[in-house]
């Protein structure tokens, strides 16, 4: 099992696998209600739209998927990446979707006409993953160097985060497509997530995890290191976070 979510109403639950499936669960208990079928190769990220009916896929077949959870069918199928998708994230309520893949890009896509928007990011090495967050006001996010399209909904001030296998964790404009910043850490950034629209937290491949202030990231508040296994995934919760990694 690569990835899981739980509906925003908290009945249901997803799980992506190596076995190229993915399963939603009744999570009261952990009744298979349907399987979703269509991925070659491993799945390795599921995420349910805010709706909870509705989920969105990245495998390694280069593919990213949108599924109904209540019959199991796949609505749209997001093609360009080169590489496997690694890592998806959703825009407000979900009219966007981004994704993250081994090609080294990030791809913002338009769910209605099921077309890639642009490529917010062309790193030349694989981004682990991504988290788009609410930027702090102060933050200077750039300006896009051409109009938006009205397809777009919902990246205006918005930052995304990409966690990058060349040690680095960058932030970029969503909507501009301009950097914010760029740090780098001691090894592989596997995972990011957003604590605020301050703070954000990224785990590297040798136990580290880094939490930074968007609006400063010369230095990190501070460098929690409990063992040298892999931060492999990275929460909010309550006043702090959850982090699992790979012992």
């Amino acid at each position: 099992i690569t990835c899981l979510d739980i509906s925003s109403g908290g009945g249901l639950g997803v799980s992506a696998s190596t076995d190229g499936t993915m399963k939603i669960w009744q999570a009261a208990n952990g009744e298979i209600r349907r399987l979703l079928e269509g991925h070659v190769y491993d799945v390795n990220c599921c995420r349910f739209f805010p709706s909870g009916l509705v989920v969105l896929s990245g495998g390694m077949d280069a593919q990213l998927k949108i599924w109904s959870a209540e019959d199991a069918s796949c609505a749209v199928t997001f093609k360009g990446h080169k590489g496997g998708i690694l890592d998806a994230a959703i825009v407000d309520r979900g009219r966007n979707v981004l994704s993250c893949s081994r090609d080294g890009t990030a791809r913002l896509w338009d769910c209605g006409k099921s077309a890639c928007l642009g490529v917010i990011a062309d790193c030349s090495s694989p981004v682990n993953g991504i988290a788009v967050g609410t930027a702090d006001d102060s933050l200077n996010l750039g300006t896009p160097e051409k109009a938006p399209s009205e397809r777009e909904i919902g990246t205006e001030g918005k930052i995304l985060l990409l966690a990058r296998e060349d040690k680095k964790l960058q932030g970029v404009g969503l909507q501009s497509r301009q950097p914010v910043f760029l740090f780098i850490g001691s090894d592989a950034f596997n995972c990011c997530t957003f604590l605020s629209s301050t703070y954000i937290l990224a785990g590297t491949q040798d136990g580290n995890i880094y939490q930074l202030d968007v609006r400063n990231t010369n230095t990190p508040i501070q460098v929690i290191h409990r063992s040298g296994a892999p931060v492999l995934s990275l929460l909010p919760y309550r006043d702090g976070f959850i982090a699992s990694q790979g012992n």
